[in-house]
């Protein structure tokens, strides 16, 4: 699980920092690796190679939204929904992710290691 702690300054004009989360569980990285020609990484792989900006910026979206939820309180459960992840996405938060991680390889490839489980 990954823990991103994000200033922004909302619609409002009032700034925030708010903890973000994102995990993709060993099933859902195990659906995404059989659903993708090649797997994901693959396609990562080549998407990078191509340097297709756009795709690049579709991957990402579509990862980051995916892995984005919200901890239970009791920590047992990592909840996620398509209307969590289109909160979230209308956010100044999600475009400060988005931002970094499409303009900073880095930064994705941290991001993407710290959503994949341990499997250690």
């Amino acid at each position: 699980m990954l823990k991103k702690t994000v200033t922004y300054v909302d619609y409002e004009n009032t700034e925030r920092t708010e903890d973000f989360y994102f995990n993709l569980s060993q099933a859902e990285v195990t659906e995404m690796e059989l659903s993708i020609d090649g797997g994901l990484v693959k396609k990562i792989e080549r998407i990078v190679a191509a340097k297709n900006g756009a795709e690049i910026m579709k991957l990402f979206k579509e990862i980051v939204l995916k892995s984005f939820g919200v901890k239970s309180p009791d920590g047992r459960k990592f909840i996620k929904s398509q209307e969590l992840s289109e909160d979230f996405s209308f956010t100044e938060a999600y475009s400060q992710i988005f931002m970094s991680l499409v303009t900073d390889p880095d930064a994705a490839a941290a991001f993407v290691r710290g959503i994949v489980p341990n499997t250690k």
